[in-house]
């Protein structure tokens, strides 16, 4: 006798993967209910024909190149974690329901067009949870105004209350989900490296950014008294502090290097780590 219980969830991150398998073990469901989780971030690199292998591959040499700190992971992991989650969700039986855990930024709204994508031609029931409009209609106060910015900067404990809401929300249509998957196939011709989310995703130039993170770093100098040099990973952290978009540290720090390398920048220390190296202002750029 099939569980009509069961419930496939699907996200894009680490970390609300894990704020949800906590949810679930906390409400006895980590048995009956299984988590796919796409741990990328499709707000940056190339997304050109992800769902096939030789987009794949592109997209990982590309994020193993730029992102030099995790050339391990690139070239042990990646691709090994990512098909077996394209494997999971293309090959979820269709009585199951599927949820799609998703927040209003270019990662997961790409993440959630590549799943509908995947899924066109399944006929199971996918329901589709907004967390920021969950979040806000659950947790929001008058006294503070604050909206996460992706699903996985939500505790695990407010997950298990969102579940509890919004588990018998009702399948997307038939003409959403056709919709969605278009774009993605708009989307994956792209050879874009930097999507944005306004109310939908468009695509902008990898130096988007480099002008706001040289102003965070002579902010940062400023505040540090004219100190000559910052640590690497306090200004990819105060350009993540004040950014309205999800895109990730890799991306800012990657970004900061481009910087040193085209003279903005100076450096002292070694830049294949983060935490290794800092950075200042060239004096003519002050």
């Amino acid at each position: 006798m099939v569980n009509k219980e069961k419930i496939i969830h699907i996200v894009f991150g680490m970390a609300i993967a894990g704020s949800l398998k906590f949810a679930l073990k906390k409400l006895g469901k980590e048995d009956k209910e299984k988590v796919i989780c796409f741990s990328d971030i499709f707000s940056v690199g190339p997304i050109k024909r992800l769902h096939e292998k030789e987009g794949l591959e592109e997209r990982k040499n590309w994020l193993r190149s730029h992102f030099s700190s995790y050339d391990d992971y690139f070239n042990r992991v990646y691709i090994h974690d990512f098909t077996e989650a394209l494997i999971a969700l293309t090959q979820a039986p269709e009585y199951i329901p599927l949820m799609i855990w998703t927040g209003e930024n270019s990662h997961e709204q790409t993440g959630l067009r590549l799943a509908l994508f995947l899924l066109k031609d399944k006929k199971n029931d996918i329901m589709l949870i907004n967390t920021n409009q969950a979040y806000q209609e659950q947790f929001q106060r008058p006294d503070r105004d604050y909206t996460p910015l992706c699903s996985g900067e939500i505790s695990p404990e407010k997950f298990g209350i969102l579940y509890k809401k919004y588990k018998l929300t009702k399948p997307i249509t038939l003409e959403m989900k056709k919709s969605l998957s278009k774009e993605w196939e708009t989307l994956s011709e792209s050879q874009d490296k930097l999507r944005l989310w306004t109310d939908k995703i468009h695509s902008v130039t990898e130096d988007h950014y480099d002008s706001f993170i040289i102003k965070m770093a002579q902010k940062l100098h400023d505040k540090l008294g004219g100190k000559e040099f910052i640590k690497s990973v306090r200004l990819v952290g105060e350009v993540l502090g004040h950014l309205e978009q999800y895109l990730g540290d890799q991306f800012i720090e990657y970004r900061v290097r481009h910087l040193i390398k085209n003279g903005t920048f100076e450096m002292e220390g070694s830049s294949r780590a983060i935490r290794n190296y800092s950075i200042k202002l060239a004096r003519q750029n002050r």
